[in-house]
This record gives C-alpha cells, structure tokens and sequence, in this order.
C-alpha cells in the first residue's frame, strides 16, 4: 500500500482498496482460540426492505467506533453483522410487486411465493451489505446471519416450543389490532398514534317506550350495529337513576341496558359511552367484566359485515358518512363538533388500525416482565442516556401479552400442528402424528411469527444459539447494544425478557442509545418530506470518513443530531489537513521514518509542550469513548490537531525540521494523532500510517496515557510564547503590515529565561528583523506598545506602516465614502423620489447614509491616530 502522498486527498481512489486489503487479511475476524480479555457487539439487523439510511450510518459508525477502539486496545473484538427479514414490511413490498405483474398472493401460492421473497432477500441482502461495508463496518462477515437462516430459526422454533410447555404461550381469542391494508394482527407497540381531527357525533338513545333519551357522544358511529350496553361511572351522580335501564340502538332499534364501569372518563363527551367489545379496546374489557356479547360488525378487509344490513359490504370510512346522514334525517343526531384525537396508524403502511377480535397466539408477560425489570432495576444493564431506563421501566410495568401470530407467509411459521381427527394441537418442530391421538392427518398453523419474536433472539441466536458454540460461549453475553431510541420497545425490551428466560444471563451490559439524524432545520428526514439524503451520495462525493465525522461531530448520547452540508464540508476540510500535515512530513523527511525512543530530558519547550498535549488528550479520549461521548472525543482530538499541532507545533518544527529531535517527535506525534483518529476516520489513517509503516494501523496498539511526558511547566510557557507571537501577529494585521516586511520588536517580560532560548522561534513567526529581550529601546524613536499574557511588546512604528502609503489608501476610501453620502443625501432631500419610492427602499438609503456616515467617522480618527506617531 505504500506510495507517495498526492496533493490532493480522493477518497475514492483508496476506499475501495482499504477495504479489501482489510478484509483479505482477515483483520475483521476473531479467533476464538485467543486468551485476549473479549468484546463483542451484535449489528441491529437491517431490514432486507431497500437502501440504508441516515440513521443506519450513524448506527454503524457508533459500533465500528468502539470495536475499531476495542481492537486497537487488544481486545478480541467481534461484531457480528446480519439482517433481517422484516416480514410485514417485505411482504407488503412483494405484494406490490406482484400486483404490477397482475399477479396475487394466493394465486401464486405459498411455496411459490416465499422461493420468491428469497430471491428478493438475496438481492436487497447484497445491496445492504455492500453500503455497510461502505461505511468502513468492521464486522467479522465470516459470522454473517439472517434472522431466517437455519441457525436463526432453530432457536426460533425452540423459544417457542419451550414456552408453550411452560403454558407462557397460548392460544386464544382477544381483541388485537388489525391491519386491513396488511391483513394482518400487529402488536400495540407496532401501533404509532398520529394526532387528528375528527368529528364527534353526539347522538340520541330513546329509553324504551319513552320519549325521553340519553345522549352518547362517539366518533366511530359505523360500529353501531355492535352496541351491546352503554355505560356510565358509578360515581357520576348525574347518571345514578337511570343504571340498569334499556334504551334504543338508533338506527337498529335494538334493545340494550345502561351498566356503571369504573373505566368510563366522565369528563368525555357526555360522560356515556356505547360499548362496542369486538372493536374497542377499552369496550372489550368492559364487555368482559359484564359478560357481555362481542359483536364483530367489520371485517379483516375494512368491511361493514351482514349484521350492519343496507351497509353490507360498504368500508368502514364511506359507511361512516352513509350513516351519519341517516341518523341525521331521521332525528337521531343531536349535535356535532370538531376535536382532536390520536389515530392508532399501522406503523409499516399507515393504516387507520381496526381493533377486532380474532384467534391469534399470544405470549404470557407477567413471568417474562418481573426479571427484566428487575436487572435494569439493580443497573446490571445500564442504559447510556440513563434516562431511557425509565422510558423502558414504564412500559414493562404496563406490558400486556404479546400477540406474536402474524396472517403472513413470510417469515417463521408457527410450530403448532392441527389434527383434522381431534382438534388437539401438536406443537414440534416436525411431528409426524398428532400426540393425543397418534393420527397422522395433522396440518402445520399457516401464520407465522411475529418479526421481533425473532429479533428477541438476536444477541444469542446470531452466535449459534440453542448450540453451545466456541463463539457463544466466548463472546456471550454482548457488551452494548447500539440502537436508536424508537425501538426500545419494539426490540431493547424482547431482547432483554428472551435472553433471561432463554439463557438466564442478560443478553447485553450496556445499552447505548442514539437519536435520529435530522435535516439542517430539525426536520425528521422522510422521503415524503423530500428531506432525506443516501448516505452512499455522500460517501461518493466527499467519502466514507467525511461522512462518519459530520455524523458524530457535536454529536451526544441519546440527542437527536442535524445533519447539513457545512458539516461535510468542515469534516473533508479537517482530513484534507491532516492529509497535508501528511505530505509534509514525508517532503521534508521521506517515507523510511523509525522512531527512536524519546528522551524527554532537555527538550526544547515545543517538543516539551506537544508531548505532554498528545497526552492529555489521548487520557480524555480513552474517558470519553468508555462514556460513549464520541462527540466531545471528537472535538478534542479535532482541536488539539488543528489549534495546537498544525497552527503552532508544525510551525516551531519547520524552523529545525532536519535536526534529530524534531524530526524524531514531530512524527511520533503525528503517528499517534492517527492512532487517535482511526476509529473515527478509519480509511485515511489507514492510507498515510501505510505510507510510512509496514504494519497496519488497524491492528497497532491504540496510544495509552503517559504520566513521564505530563508537563504543566512545558504547557504553562509555550502558551505564554504562542500569546506573545498572537499579540504581534494581530498588530501587524491590524496595521496592514505585509508578512514580507520586517519589524524590529523589543520584548519586556520577567520570563527571561524563556524568551531569550526562543527567540529566534519568535523573529521567525512573526518576520521579525530582530527579536531583543529585556532591553528598553530608543526613546527618540515611536513605538506601539502591546501587552500579551506575560510580556509588554514593543514594535517600531516606521517597521510597521509606511505613513505615506497609509494616508493614501484612506484619502482613497474617504473620497469613496463621502462621494456615496452625498448621492444619498440627494435622494433623500428630492421630494419626488421620497414621495414615489418604495418605504422600504427609502429606509435603506437612510441607513446607507448612517452606514457612511460611520466609516468617515473611523477613518478621521485612524488618521488622527496614525498622524500622532
């Protein structure tokens, strides 16, 4: 890989390249065999839906930050990477496929089409794991998983069949949520609530043989037809009288009774609610409590069914209008208003969900829950913000049982066999009789499992779990867990609860929580919104490690983060400078560089002051990646680089680049700021360490902390020196003074010492004639007196201006400025222009005129200034 370093830095010319030299040598994968204390990581499996995005970079940097860390600390650090198989989201994408094909799910059949969703995971799996790898993700792709593999779904099976003998998975008839676009059951946490407004139709119930009525205010009057009572709060004192009574379903006429519940809000409304069990969650619990009917009135594709007579067959919004219209015309509508309300949306199509009542599978989480709240209880996993433990703790303490069946073909089908001779249901892997009655005429359940019923096993299934694998047992349980704060339910929590049942460990110590990654203004990126960029456009256009800087520079824990072109552009900027620094270090010193080791005994103050810099930073870089505050590390490695090693060290270096020393130090530092980055900006460290080393920098030993190059004394003066050279340096700018002309400068300062065995570093840095130290100048002659932190600093004012030019360029600008005044002094006393002009237009010649007004004003007094020289 060695060459010579171009002039300018194209990261696509060398990517690809590092890439593979790093994945030919197997710099990725682990060796079990190996007595190296462990680290390990599990990739949060991509979807096998499409392209990666914002967030997926983002996800990936922050683990490849801390295995890339980990394995330069010697470490045996694994990470696994893997996808999934996302079956509502990949079957929805095939559906529409076929549909453009003029094809269908079951005219297809399911063999067929699962042979197809495979094909279709081949493809989008080869796309996803080309842009990881884009990214620069170390993962060990000999361990590569898919949540379906063979592996996968042998512990699929298992999980399953060991809790439905332990009688924590059952089957049973509840309401759940359904999608009518999906046609599937999805659980509550799939469900995402959108704020909406809707309207609130208060109607009439006419107590029986009465014309009295009671009205009920609902905002889903399609579902009347599955009114079974309604309901009061037994401590409302309007409704007290009339619990027990019977009134009228409009519309039906059919007879039902006022019952008193505890759940009513009495505040909603009119503090009467009509209960619907087979389509409200809340009604469903009222309905069991007071044995009441369930009466299904719409079906699984969004239909009104045969109980809702002349609406047969009608969807449920259009029966909605056709129905409100009717009650109006015949008298049942009392009044109407406009609210807001959450709308439960099917989180993969955006469907309005429809609760009904079906037959599904469902997990028992009384048992599951208690552990998994109490190990983040006792901190044996720690969540990074602590914050979110919280957000975890409040939902277990919640938890309902799972539904985890799913009216889908694509995925991991239930193990749970029907016998057509005696109904009893056989759960195995593949029997080949029914258990109770031995008769060979069982059929295997057509739904499949739900997603995260799987993904619940991703920290141990993708190590070779139920099978006690070298690497599970080496690598088990994970170290962190990196993922974003809106799957904490979805996924963080089944992880959890699985692994302690499974495997009775935690399946993961630390739980590393990021935001989202949003547009320049905040914005939530979406393809809707017309806000989201490709991460691999970026990566073509500036690289990979341009990308993962502007992803984690400012960046905190559990903070959402923007993303915009300045950052890209600040992020190439800083790895052009240290592509720079690069090639001028092997101008001066050529690429054959070994290292001596460093005496630090009599160090010139620069050397002196770098090495106890570097130190100090490399301690706050181990701090801050052990505390997951990348971006701090960032900014400190990102300052020290710039502000210190290239402003001022690499400066002082060049006035005796070619001695021993400073050509010794100069590249141990500059080595060790790569060995720094590298975690962070992996392919560019990589390119300049190979120009010079021959072993490679993702394998080197990352740089520890030094207490012998510590030296406050070294620091505390060079700031002194770098103040001095400022304060000049701004003198000479602040008098136009060319860097080619030189100043004679006389430095007073109690640090003699100091500045005199520096003085030429000082006459050189600041193109100085002479540098004289301590000595009182010429009285006869007119200088300008500066202070600096510890010196007073005089410079002879003929050496810095020349008077005659000086007073020529602000005649110059005084004729200019006046010239301007006075054509706006016209306009505004031309009571033409001033009664036809724009206000605004006249508003800006004024403050023209003001502008002006001051410039004259500054320009008078430097003259003044510069005439009492």
């Amino acid at each position: 890989m060695k060459c010579s370093i171009d002039k300018v830095y194209e990261p696509k010319l060398i990517e690809n390249d590092i890439y593979r030299y790093w994945q030919e040598n197997n710099f990725f994968n682990v060796n079990t065999d190996s007595d190296k204390s462990k680290y390990s990581i599990v990739m949060p499996p991509p979807n096998i839906t499409g392209s990666l995005h914002m967030g997926h970079a983002l996800d990936c940097t922050l683990q490849d930050i801390l295995i890339r860390y980990k394995r330069m600390c010697n470490f045996e650090s694994l990470w696994v990477p893997g996808t999934d198989h996302a079956a509502i989201a990949t079957e929805v994408k095939i559906v529409e496929e076929l549909k453009k094909e003029g094809l269908d799910k079951k005219s297809l059949g399911r063999e067929k089409f699962v042979k197809r969703a495979l094909s279709w995971k081949e493809k989008y799996r080869e796309k996803i794991v080309k842009q990881i790898q884009k990214i620069g993700s170390s993962c060990d792709w000999s361990r590569e998983r898919f949540t379906l593999d063979e592996g996968c779904s042998k512990a699929v099976k298992k999980f399953f069949i060991d809790l439905y003998r332990k009688r924590m998975i059952y089957r049973g008839e509840k309401i759940i949520n359904w999608c009518t676009t999906c046609l599937t059951s999805i659980s509550d946490t799939e469900v995402e609530f959108e704020n909406s407004k809707s309207e609130l139709i208060y109607l009439k119930y006419f107590f029986c043989d009465s014309d009295e009525f009671l009205v009920v205010a609902t905002t889903r009057p399609e579902t009347i037809f599955g009114d079974v009572a309604l309901a009061v709060s037994p401590s409302d004192e309007r409704y007290k009288k009339i619990i027990g009574k019977s009134v009228l379903v409009p519309i039906s006429e059919k007879k039902i009774y006022i019952i008193s519940d505890d759940c009513v809000d009495k505040s909603f409304g009119t503090g009467v609610l009509k209960v619907t069990p087979a389509h409200d969650f809340i009604d469903f619990e009222i309905g069991m409590r007071h044995g009441l009917e369930q009466i299904t009135v719409i079906d699984k594709n969004g239909l009104l069914n045969n109980r809702c007579e002349k609406y047969e067959g009608i969807d449920r919004f259009k029966a909605r209008m056709m129905i409100v219209n009717d009650l109006n015309s015949q008298g049942f509508i009392f009044k109407k208003e406009k609210i807001e309300n959450n709308l439960g949306k099917c989180y993969r199509c955006g469907c309005i969900v429809e609760p009904i009542i079906s037959t599904q599978w469902f997990v028992k989480m009384d048992k599951l829950a208690k552990p998994a709240i109490e190990i983040v209880k006792k901190k044996q996993i720690s969540f990074i913000p602590e914050r979110f433990s919280k957000i975890y703790m409040h939902w277990m303490n919640k938890i309902k049982d799972w539904c985890i069946s799913r009216q889908l073909w694509w995925g991991h089908r239930i193990p749970a066999w029907y016998c057509k001779n005696c109904d009893y249901i056989t759960v195995e892997i593949e029997p080949s009789k029914c258990e109770k009655c031995n008769s060979k005429d069982i059929k295997q359940d057509e739904d499949s499992l739900d997603t995260w019923f799987s993904s619940a096993l991703w920290p141990f299934s993708s190590l070779g779990w139920p099978e006690k694998t070298e690497i599970f047992l080496k690598f088990y349980p994970t170290d962190v867990l990196v993922t974003g704060y809106d799957i904490i339910f979805f996924w963080v929590a089944r992880m959890i609860f699985s692994a302690l049942e499974l495997t009775g460990t935690r399946p993961f110590k630390k739980v590393l929580i990021h935001g989202l990654v949003r547009d320049s203004e905040g914005k939530k990126m979406s393809k809707s919104l017309g806000n989201g960029i490709d991460p691999l456009e970026i990566i073509s256009k500036y690289g990979a490690d341009a990308l993962r800087l502007a992803l984690i520079t400012g960046l905190t824990p559990g903070n959402d983060t923007r993303f915009c072109e300045k950052k890209i552009e600040g992020a190439r900027n800083f790895i052009n400078k240290i592509w720079n620094a690069a090639r001028f270090i092997q101008i001066n010193l050529g690429e054959k560089i070994k290292i001596n080791e460093i005496d630090i005994k009599n160090l010139p103050i620069h050397h002196a002051w770098m090495l106890s810099r570097i130190n100090e930073v490399t301690k706050h870089v181990h701090k801050n990646i052990e505390n997951f505050e990348f971006g701090i590390c960032l900014h400190n490695i990102y300052n020290m680089f710039w502000d210190e090693f290239c402003d001022w060290y690499i400066e002082f270096c060049k006035i005796d680049i070619k001695r021993d020393t400073s050509f010794n130090i100069l590249c141990y530092v500059f080595f060790r700021i790569l060995k720094l980055l590298h975690p962070f900006i992996p392919f560019v460290t990589e390119k300049i360490w190979s120009i010079f080393n021959s072993c490679p920098l993702i394998i080197s030993e990352y740089p520890k902390y030094d207490t012998s190059f510590g030296n406050h004394l070294a620091e505390e003066s060079m700031n002194k020196l770098i103040s001095c050279i400022r304060t000049i340096r701004s003198k000479r700018n602040e008098m136009n003074t060319p860097c080619t002309k030189k100043i004679k400068i006389f430095i007073i300062t109690e640090d003699n010492e100091l500045f005199s065995n520096n003085c030429d570093k000082i006459k050189s840095l600041v193109c100085a004639s002479e540098v004289i130290i301590n000595t009182d100048p010429d009285s006869k002659k007119e200088f300008l007196t500066s202070f600096s932190e510890c010196a007073k600093i005089l410079i002879s004012v003929d050496d810095l201006i020349d008077r005659n030019e000086l007073k020529n360029r602000i005649e110059k600008e005084l004729k200019i400025l006046n010239n301007s005044r006075i054509k706006s002094q016209n306009l505004i006393k031309n009571q033409n222009f001033i009664s036809n002009a724009p206000k605004d237009i006249v508003q800006k010649i004024k403050n023209r005129i003001d502008d002006d007004t001051r410039k004259i004003e500054k320009l008078k007094l430097e003259i003044l200034k510069y005439s009492s020289f």
